[in-house]
């Protein structure tokens, strides 16, 4: 049997298992709330899991090594940046949002809960992030597109078109028919399968290579400042090099905006609920972060030292690790573990574009649809996104990281100030979120067009401090004390201080 034939195996018994479970919460599912939110019954582990795997996507397991290869260890700062804010997010964000949710008219979308939480006078607001929505996630849908259509290309030399279509049409069939709770439940299995592989592969190839003093030595013989995360100091200069640094390690200001790993706070049974769940997604990611870099780190040695071998992709490399170490049907599980990075986050995307489609855009036409008409129209919006996303994918040029950081910035600036705000200050205030969204929307579509300016800053630095100084000062002026506004204020902090929260 060929190497292929059992990798293949491997693919298929995956495949299998994600439909099964896209079944098994298609049977589950009966009404729209439930395809949206799966009626808020997340456990811990289900909500971290799925939350972490919905973020990571192809980045972890193929953007990220990519660049650590290229560049070595200084461009853990993202990774860094990230493990920082994700623990913000959950610390600060999660048991806020979920008390939050519930208390604003049972919210179940980030445009709804923003609209409801401010009251009169919000609905351009509604109408503007379900927008924004649609429009970043495009880019962030094609970015888990153009990794599926890498993937196979370089594990099974299927043209490029056919592997994205064969991963858009799996992870579309899944996510169409099992909604919030398939996305969620095949996130946590693919979470775990991410994780075994980014333990496996670094610890079998440092043992081939003869220990971890080979391998070091051969990674510094290759590139001397390949282990150095200070590396570019002395050449860049200490102010530009904390510039650079700086703008690496903002990744993490994105948490707080990203409307479908939030959706999982949404989702938790209860606000205290929101400690273990950190706790689990913090251990989760440091291990996967260092699982990804070190592989990098070692194929920096092992393709230097082996001058017959060659990698054309950077991004491919964790790929081409698993199988030069491994078993083919063990390589064929690890492959499988990058497709769970790329469907994970596509399916989770997939739903909250479907749920701004439907619940923020068409229902404000006034129209009154039955349950099984919107559960109908939910899965039909999934479809749309799903065909937008391959259309952009046709362009297998696009490089992973740069879609997903465009896309990434796009949210974390758009939503993250009007989330922080609107959990921990009462007198936001419509007019202003509005203000501030589209300032910080335009500001990081602008800045990141324009290479001068996003060479040197990421553009989720720029987009995030606009839309927070421009939601404020507006606020500011146009705020009128509201009962409502503040009776679901109070409300909210209540269940937080009550004792069964904590």
């Amino acid at each position: 049997m060929t190497d292929h034939s059992y990798q293949l195996i491997a693919i298929t018994i995956y495949f299998a298992v994600m439909l099964s479970i896209g079944w098994y919460a298609y049977r589950k599912t009966k009404s729209f709330d439930g395809y949206m939110l799966a009626e808020r019954g997340l456990s811990p582990a289900v909500a971290a899991l799925s939350a972490n795997a919905a973020d990571m996507s192809a980045w972890l397991l193929m953007g990220l090594p990519g660049a650590i290869y290229l560049s070595g260890l200084v461009e853990a700062w993202i990774a860094i940046g990230l493990t920082i804010g994700a623990w913000l997010n959950w610390k600060f964000v999660a048991p806020r949002l979920r008390a939050y949710s519930e208390i604003a008219q049972d919210s179940i979308t980030i445009p709804s809960f923003l609209s409801n939480r401010l009251g009169e006078g919000s609905r351009p607001l509604r109408i503007a992030a379900a927008i924004v929505i649609l429009a970043f996630f495009t880019f962030y849908v094609s970015s888990g597109m153009v990794a599926a259509g890498k993937f196979f290309e370089a594990s099974f030399g299927l043209p490029y078109l056919a592997g994205m279509l064969i991963v858009a049409a799996i992870t579309l069939a899944y996510t169409a028919f099992g909604g919030f709770l398939g996305a969620t439940l095949t996130d946590v299995a693919q979470g775990l399968l991410m994780l075994a592989a980014l333990l496996f592969v670094p610890i079998v190839a440092v043992v081939e290579l003869g220990g971890l003093s080979a391998a070091t030595q051969a990674i510094t013989s290759i590139n001397p400042d390949a282990l150095n995360l200070f590396a570019g100091w002395n050449e860049k200069g200490p102010i530009l090099w904390i510039i650079g640094i700086i703008s690496t390690a903002a990744w993490g200001l994105g948490y707080f905006g990203q409307p479908h790993i939030i959706v999982r706070f949404m989702a938790l049974r209860s606000p205290r609920e929101a400690v273990v769940a950190r706790r689990i997604s913090t251990l989760w990611m440091v291990v996967t972060a260092v699982g990804a870099m070190f592989t990098a780190l070692i194929a920096i040695g092992y393709f230097g030292t082996n001058t017959n071998l060659t990698l054309e992709d950077p991004e491919t490399v964790f790929l081409a690790m698993s199988r030069v170490f491994l078993h083919p049907l063990v390589a064929g599980f690890v492959l499988a573990a990058v497709l769970a990075s790329i469907m994970s986050t596509m399916s989770s995307q997939l739903v909250v574009c479907s749920s701004a489609l439907i619940e923020d855009l068409l229902a404000l036409t006034g129209r009154i649809w039955s349950p099984a008409r919107k559960l109908m129209l939910g899965r039909v919006g999934v479809l749309i996104i799903a065909l937008i996303g391959v259309m952009l994918a046709l362009d297998k040029d696009n490089a992973i990281l740069g879609l997903v950081a465009f896309a990434w910035a796009g949210f974390g600036a758009s939503f993250g100030p009007l989330i922080l705000l609107s959990l921990y200050w009462r007198k936001l205030t419509p007019t202003g979120a509005f203000a501030g969204l589209i300032a910080g929307a335009i500001t990081t579509y602008v800045w990141g067009t324009v290479d001068v300016l996003s060479n040197a800053m990421y553009e989720i630095v720029p987009g995030f401090i606009t839309n927070l100084a421009v939601a404020v000062v507006v606020s500011r002026a146009t705020y009128r004390a509201s009962a409502g506004v503040d009776a679901q204020f109070d409300a909210m902090e209540r269940v937080l201080k009550a004792p069964d929260a904590q």
